[in-house]
C-alpha cells in the first residue's frame, strides 16, 4: 500500500484492500487488548502507530512521539513493528524461540515482523511483547539506549 493519508486507524483500515483488512483488524484488536495504559493510537509514519505522546515525553532524537509499536499493510505483506524487540536482543531471541515452539516461520527485520494473517504469528508471544513495557519502562529503556 502506498503511504496512507488516513487520520484514524479506522480510516486506515477502510483504505485497505478487503483481503488485507481482516488481518490488520485482528492484529489491531490484539494490540488494543494488551497495550499498557499510557500509549496513544495514532496515524504516524503512514501507518497505525502506538506511541508516547510528545506532551508526555518530548525529548526524542527526532522530535517525533516515541514509537512503541506500528502496524502497517505494505505492498507484499503486513508488518508489525516491535520497538521493544528492536531495543532488546534477549527479547528478540525469546521471540524467535516462541516462533519455533509454535512451528511458525519468523520473517523479521530488526523491528519489522512481516506476516500475512494473524495465523502466521504466535499470538501468545506477541501478546506478551505488546504488554511488555509500560510507557515509563519504555522511556527508561529508550533513555538508556541513547547514552
Amino acid at each position: 500500500m502506498a503511504k496512507s493519508m488516513a487520520k484514524t486507524a479506522e480510516e486506515y483500515i477502510q483504505e485497505l484492500p478487503e483481503y488485507r483488512r481482516e488481518s490488520i483488524k485482528a492484529v489491531r484488536k490484539l494490540i488494543l487488548e494488551y497495550l499498557p495504559d499510557g500509549y496513544q493510537e495514532t496515524i504516524n509514519w503512514g501507518m497505525i502507530s502506538y506511541e508516547i505522546p510528545l506532551d508526555r515525553y518530548p525529548d526524542t532524537y527526532n522530535n517525533q512521539p516515541l514509537s512503541y509499536l506500528g502496524l502497517a499493510a505494505q505492498s507484499d505483506y503486513n508488518a508489525l513493528y516491535l520497538m521493544p524487540v528492536y531495543q532488546d536482543e534477549e527479547l528478540q531471541d525469546w521471540l524467535s524461540e516462541e516462533f519455533e515452539k509454535a512451528n511458525k516461520k519468523m520473517d523479521m527485520g530488526r523491528s519489522c515482523l512481516r506476516f500475512q494473517t494473524l495465523d502466521d504469528l504466535p499470538v501468545e508471544a506477541i501478546s506478551k511483547i505488546i504488554a511488555h513495557q509500560t510507557p515509563d519502562e519504555f522511556i527508561a529503556q529508550y533513555e538508556e539506549s541513547r547514552k
